[in-house]
């Protein structure tokens, strides 16, 4: 199969195209590398660097008579979503759509499309929330993730086009950026390891179901093979809080850092845990990495880049 994915040289992305290749398809990564890295691409992908909503692609599409659209880049740091929720919409809501678009033009049959677990739910009434849970979004990330899963309905049910939407819950490991406050998992681990001052949120006890990245891409390319389309969770089921994972990172690190508490950012919710039943039930996924295992893999990535960095 050949598969166009967009934010392939991102930290989830990345993980995913390594996963669709290593099955033998075909890859080619579209990327405007604003925070993806050229390192994370794999050799076999082909890819172009540009945005989704560049009229290159038209061309891209044309010529590569692709089989399925995988949807990965995206805004995705809910501060800059509530600063500029126009960038946001204008980046999540439009950049799909204009994929979609190609997709109806160039008979591109299958879509797969990076959603959240956390933020379309908002904040939650049961615990963990399945695929039926009402969408309650928080803050303009949510929103627009929300919005892009209507807009993905709708072309399935004009055009045909079959739509997955992957809602993830917290995502972590190897190549995330710990950078912005996306990624606490990453930004302890970097923060640590340099014995730089790390923060948390609140009151660190808000929680969030946090799933590995490379199991998360098992579960895309599990649901790739089922050939399904719908809406499907993709977390461990499993709350765990925020002081709880700063404990689990300064062990794995040998840190000797100090819980130091911050106001808490804008439209955090406080609780977060999904239900993996569904694709558990359809494809067989299950997470299969403890949290405080990928922590160690996290930290382990981290070591090796910061004494990369300094040789």
């Amino acid at each position: 199969m050949k598969i166009l994915l967009t934010g392939g040289a991102g930290f989830i992305g990345s993980h995913v195209a390594d996963a669709f290749l290593a099955e033998g398809h075909e890859v080619v990564v579209v990327d405007n590398l604003s925070s993806g890295k050229m390192e994370n691409i794999p050799q076999e992908a082909l890819f172009l660097e540009e945005d989704i909503r560049s009229p290159v692609l038209d061309e891209l599409f044309a010529q590569e008579k692709f089989d399925m659209v995988s949807h990965h880049a995206a805004q995705v740091s809910v501060r800059v979503s509530v600063e500029d929720p126009l960038f946001d919409a204008n980046l999540n809501i439009l950049g799909t759509i204009r994929l979609l678009e190609l997709c109806r033009k160039y008979g591109v049959g299958r879509f797969m499309f990076a959603s959240s677990g956390g933020a379309t739910y908002g904040e939650q009434s049961a615990f963990p929330a399945d695929e039926s849970h009402p969408q309650s979004p928080l803050c303009p990330y949510g929103i627009s993730k929300l919005s892009s899963e209507h807009y993905l309905r709708y072309y399935e049910q004009t055009f045909g086009i079959k739509g997955v939407i992957l809602r993830y819950a917290n995502v972590y490991g190897p190549r995330q950026s710990p950078h912005g406050e996306a990624g606490v998992v990453a930004i302890f681990s970097s923060g640590m390891l340099q014995k730089k001052d790390v923060f948390i949120n609140g009151t660190g006890k808000q929680t969030r179901d946090f799933v590995y990245v490379e199991d998360l891409a098992q579960a895309n390319l599990a649901l790739l093979n089922a050939n399904l389309s719908g809406a499907f969770n993709v977390g461990t089921g499993t709350e765990t809080d925020i002081c709880t994972i700063f404990n689990l990172v300064k062990e794995a690190s040998k840190s000797d850092a100090k819980q130091v508490f911050k106001e808490a950012k804008k439209g955090e919710q406080m609780r977060s845990v999904i239900d993996y039943s569904l694709i558990k039930s359809k494809c067989g996924w299950v997470p299969k990495t403890a949290i405080d295992e990928g922590i160690e893999e996290t930290v382990t990535f981290f070591r090796n880049e910061i004494k990369n960095e300094a040789l």
